[in-house]
């Protein structure tokens, strides 16, 4: 979903969402983003889940739930119209935790690298900003799974390509992906699947706007285009001018998912992991993912430190 901060970081399969290439432009779009926030989905009190609390869990603020978030593109998590208030998927799952655990939500907008000194050293309850599990990652954090990584193919409205599900599908296409990017990693291997296999080379291409990518799509420059499922299915829904027609894991050719992160050994993992999955149960959670168009990342159930993306070298 992002450009990686380092060679470690995209080998581990890891999408850091402070800028991915793309995507800050797609915020400046003309989507509604009302500070409202009046109408999000609610949710009642889990007594399990609170229970579920370690003894010696202390919250940052007493009475508060104190979320750090990367407010940097819809519909994962941005700013508003009033340049202020944060919206998106990650803060209605915010809300809907805090509501959950019985607790007020203070979500505390950061630059997506603070997260991980931010959460160590308890200066926030938990980081939920689509961040991905990865067995690195698992020496310092506890995960509660709620998403999982999806990248996504999008086409004009009225392409005649229908279905892309692998490598040979995009064989001789002109594909739009995000410089430094893990869907760069993936398509770069799909391209060197389809050269040995004898079929046509992907032309791959790269812009520096959403702008020039989405002109470069509609003009038939491209024919397709490799980023992240969520802002790509929120961009088709609004704008009408693309759809999806195929979605790949972030971690190809394994499984990845997005967490609600907290701090290892902390007693907070568990009982985000419960809330969660009462939130499945009761439909709470899917109203937030479809309100964002993004219904395709749902996860059957949580998981608390489910195996995550291998090291690098593994």
């Amino acid at each position: 979903m992002s450009v990686f901060g380092s060679s470690k970081l995209l080998l581990a399969g890891v999408i850091a969402a402070a800028a991915i290439g793309l995507g800050p432009a797609l915020g400046q779009e003309k989507y509604d983003l009302s500070p409202d926030t009046s109408n999000r989905v609610r949710a009642e009190r889990n007594e399990a889940a609170i229970k579920a609390i370690a003894p010696d869990f202390k919250f940052v603020t007493p009475g508060k739930f104190t979320v750090a978030i990367s407010p940097w593109d819809p519909p994962i998590g941005t700013y508003a119209t009033d340049s202020k208030t944060v919206v998106g998927a990650d803060p209605d799952l915010s809300s809907l935790l805090a509501d959950s655990l019985g607790l007020e939500l203070e979500l505390v907008p950061i630059a997506w690298a603070d997260w991980p000194l931010g959460v160590s050293s308890g200066k926030y309850d938990a980081v939920i900003s689509n961040v991905t599990v990865t067995e690195e990652r698992k020496e310092k954090f506890d995960f509660s799974t709620y998403r999982k990584d999806v990248l996504a193919f999008t086409v004009k409205a009225d392409s005649p390509i229908t279905s892309i599900k692998e490598p040979k599908d995009v064989a001789g296409l002109r594909v739009i992906t995000g410089a430094g990017t893990n869907q760069e990693k993936i398509i770069l291997e799909w391209d060197r699947e389809n050269v040995a296999a004898g079929l046509k080379p992907i032309e791959v291409q790269y812009y520096d706007d959403r702008a020039a990518a989405d002109l470069a799509l509609q003009a038939g420059r491209a024919e397709a285009e490799f980023n992240p499922n969520s802002t790509r299915a929120y961009a088709a829904s609004i704008k009408k001018d693309t759809k999806v027609v195929g979605i790949v894991s972030g971690g190809w050719p394994l499984t990845a998912e997005i967490a609600v992160t907290t701090r290892k050994g902390a007693g907070l993992a568990d009982a985000i992991t419960i809330a969660i999955n009462d939130l499945i149960k009761n439909g709470k959670y899917g109203e937030v993912l479809k309100r964002w168009s993004i219904s395709d990342e749902a996860v059957e159930a949580s998981q608390t430190n489910p195996p995550g993306l291998p090291k690098s070298g593994s």
